[in-house]
Parts: structure tokens; sequence; C-alpha cells
């Protein structure tokens, strides 16, 4: 089985190397300092990352908005994708997936609008988004309805849609909104998505989802994060990343072990998400796409 190797995330990244968090995340790089987006994503490529996903995933009205952004929204959105575009210029070769982040906030579905209004704000993401990038990929879906409006937003554009769900860390057989996973697999059959993935959740997690999507007939996913858990107050906008914790065993091996694991179970799409680096990434490309990735 061919593996299309992700690369790792974003956000924490950026906020390592700046050295602080904001509430803005990683839009506030885009605003001040864009060369470190891009070494961000030549980092990846680097490690041997296939995909560079842009970084847009908290490019949406409703966050920008909230900081009086908002008139901002398009040239953000057009600047992420050419940096990623610049990226995967330079490395000479790999996919760009465009971000497509939760609406409301991350891991509170019950934030976000009800699909069919959520769908217009996501086509006027890919709208823009169509002129740069291979694939569109919804990422942190943490609701039946959540996910459903991004498809519907997505559709309609010649791309690939790739879905990524976040599963509850205790229990990956259930959405954060306490759905059942298998009505994710369900409503991703339906509406004929062309990958299915996990991410934004727990190694252990994923491993406890992953069953039910394999069973989907997709191409399947996985790309976790590094947190020990997410912390009850981070739940709405001002919360900021460093009230998350990143977990101290989660090493490149440890974490590659889990991508052995999935990739077993039947996952071809692999990477990392929040706390998962370049270094992660680089032991991922010499497994399974040999010595220097």
């Amino acid at each position: 089985m061919s593996i299309t190797l992700l690369d790792g995330g974003m956000g924490q990244e950026l906020i390592a190397r700046a050295g602080q968090a904001t509430d803005l995340w990683s839009v506030q790089a885009l605003l001040d300092s864009p060369e470190m987006v891009s070494e961000v994503h030549n980092a990846y490529f680097a490690a041997g990352a296939e995909v560079a996903t842009t970084n847009t995933y908290s490019v949406l009205p409703d966050r920008l908005q909230n900081h009086g952004l908002e008139d901002q929204f398009e040239t953000l959105q057009r600047r992420a994708c050419e940096l990623a575009l610049d990226a995967r210029a330079a490395h000479g070769a790999g996919l760009v997936a465009g971000s497509l982040g939760p609406l409301g906030f991350s891991y509170r579905p019950d934030l976000a609008p009800p699909a069919p209004e959520a769908a217009i704000t996501y086509g006027r993401i890919c709208a823009i988004q169509a002129n740069y990038v291979d694939v569109f990929l919804a990422e942190t879906m943490s609701s039946v309805d959540q996910a459903r409006g991004a498809i519907l937003g997505a559709q309609g554009f010649g791309k690939p849609v790739w879905v990524a769900f976040s599963v509850d860390d205790k229990d990956g057989r259930r959405l954060r909104s306490g759905e059942d996973i298998l009505a994710a697999a369900e409503l991703v059959r339906e509406m004929g998505v062309d990958a299915v993935l996990v991410n934004c959740s727990t190694p252990e997690a994923v491993s406890q989802a992953l069953p039910a999507f394999v069973d989907s007939g997709l191409p399947v996913g996985a790309y976790a994060n590094g947190f020990v858990e997410i912390a009850k107050d981070f739940n709405k906008f001002g919360a900021t990343v460093d009230m998350l914790s990143a977990r101290q065993d989660l090493t490149p091996m440890v974490y590659a072990d889990f991508v052995d694991e999935w990739v077993n179970m039947g996952a071809s799409i692999v990477g990392g998400c929040c706390e998962v680096g370049p270094r992660h990434i680089s032991l991922l490309a010499e497994r399974y796409h040999g010595a220097g990735g």
C-alpha cells in the first residue's frame, strides 16, 4: 500500500518559533511574520512530507470579525495559499491541501452554525482556495452536522474533498459532540468525499476511531495531536493554546509506532497535528519512504 505523508502541526510550530501564543493563533504569523510560515512549510518538506497544508485553519470570518480583521479575510487566505505554493515549488514536488478549520471554535461543534449556513461560509473560502490548492481538507470536524457544512461548501469546485474528524480523547468511538463514530462514517459515504481521516485527538483515541472508517471503503488517514488533554476552559474566542500542555512521552519513535498501528489497520494518509513536528515527520518518512524520505 502506498503511503501519502502529510505534514505536521503548523500552529504549535509557529508558537514555538515566535515564543508566544496569541488568541489569533496562527493568523498572527500571517500578519506579522509570513516568512515564519514559509520556514515551517519548508521544514516539513525537508523532513519528507508530501503535502503542505495551508495556514488557513483559523482564517475564518468569525475568528477575524472577533478581532476587527474581517476586511482582511481574502488577503490572508490568498497569502497563506501562496506561501504553501512557494514552499512546494522550492521543494519541487508535493500537494497543497487547503485547510478548512471548524467554524465556532475548535472542539465546540455546539458553537458552529447549522450546515446550510456554514456551507455558505465554506463556499467563500473554497472559491478563493480553488485557485491554489490541490485538495480541500476540512479539519477537526467534531460533529456530523459540522462536517456536513464543510463538505457542502467544498463541493462544485472540481477539487477532491478530504474530511478529518476529531474524536473524544477518552472514547475514540465517539465524536467530540458525543455522536457515534458510525454516524460520521455514514455521512462520508453518503456525501461522496474522497478521503476520511481522524485528526487532532490523542493517538490512542485515533486508534479506537479508525476501524469505523476503514470499513467505509474510502481512503483513510490519521494525524493525531500531542496534547495531554483539551482543557475545559479552552472553549471560546480569546482562549490561547498555551492553556494546553504537550505530552512528554510522545517522542518521534513512540508516535511512529502509533502510525504503524494505523497503517496496519488500513490508513494510507498519515502525518501529524498539534505538537507533532518535523522530527516526527522525518522518522515517518524514513519508515515509509526509505532513508532520507
